[in-house]
């Protein structure tokens, strides 16, 4: 009786999948879509998602997408239904796992009375190389994968040599525009380099309007640059030189959803382009400045 009991148990431990590997924080690492080009390399769903489990389910914590958050996904192929912004309207939400892959799918009522439409599929394989991610939409026979990494499990880049005073060129006042009739306006003010450190602050008008702003430090640390940005104030993120030109700066953090990577670049002219992005492909946003006069 005793052997039939553990056979038995054994037999249902190895049925149980060990959801337990999905759990956590997950970061957009590589594009694996077959065919693209360097410029349509991106994500297949958010740069940053997060997930948590427990028997029988997956919660989708947060970057899912449809802006729901915590909505529990059942493996038995039920249905979770969560309501929309306007009465009648909701996604709804069912999952299942075979051989090491949680597949969950995702469609919408966005009419009150109307069938559930816009299938979205997504496929979740953990792998040696990290979590592999495949996005489906049928309906318009659309296909991405990319490759998801905790990210303590991402490499940091290895730090160029330098000293704030390498920066130099980038102290000043700089000032541009962007959008139809430059109906946007940027600013970032750095100041000169001193102690170790740069401090700048950015804004955005839009309109006349405030925007955006930005508080942004580099500062010397174990023999290199770190450039550390807080968009409306919020926690900082810091960012590794890694490459260093005579006017050119390349700060990287690909544990950093969006952006991974910001560079700056001094022209001949004596303009200065600010570009964010990947760490590969895609169409990185680039931001022209003129130095402001003194005067």
């Amino acid at each position: 009786m005793f052997a039939l009991v553990l056979t038995a148990l054994c037999s249902f431990t190895a049925q149980t999948p060990d959801l337990s590997k999905l759990d956590g924080e997950w970061i957009y690492v590589e594009d694996m879509t077959e065919g693209r080009t360097l410029e349509q390399l991106g994500p297949p769903m958010s740069g940053k998602f997060s997930m948590s489990t427990e028997p029988g389910a997956v919660i989708l914590v947060s970057g899912h997408g449809s802006g729901n958050t915590n909505v529990r996904v059942a493996l038995d192929g039920s249905h979770t239904q969560v309501p929309g912004a306007t009465e009648g309207t909701y996604a709804r939400y069912s999952g299942g796992w075979k051989e090491g892959t949680f597949t969950y799918n995702t469609d919408f009522v966005r009419a009150a009375g109307k069938e559930p439409e816009g299938l979205i599929k997504k496929e979740m394989s953990v792998t040696d190389k990290g979590l592999v991610v495949r996005v489906k939409l049928e309906s318009i026979n659309y296909e991405a994968v990319g490759l998801y990494r905790h990210p303590q499990d991402i490499e940091m880049p290895t730090p160029a040599k330098a000293t704030i005073n390498d920066l130099q060129w980038l102290a000043g006042n700089w000032a541009g525009t962007r959008g139809t009739g430059g109906s946007i306006a940027m600013e970032e003010r750095w100041s000169p380099p001193k102690g170790g450190s740069m401090l700048a602050v950015s804004r955005t008008f839009s309109r006349d309007r405030l925007s955006a702003f930005e508080y942004l430090r580099i500062l010397e640390r174990n023999g290199g640059l770190v450039y550390i940005a807080q968009p409306n104030g919020a926690a900082p993120t810091e960012f590794i030189l890694s490459e260093l030109g005579e006017n050119r700066a390349v700060f990287d953090n690909p544990r950093h959803d969006y952006p991974k990577r910001i560079v700056y670049e001094l022209s001949p002219d004596g303009s200065l382009t600010a570009t964010i992005g990947f760490m590969k492909g895609g169409t990185p946003r680039r931001y022209e400045y003129k130095r402001e006069s003194t005067h």
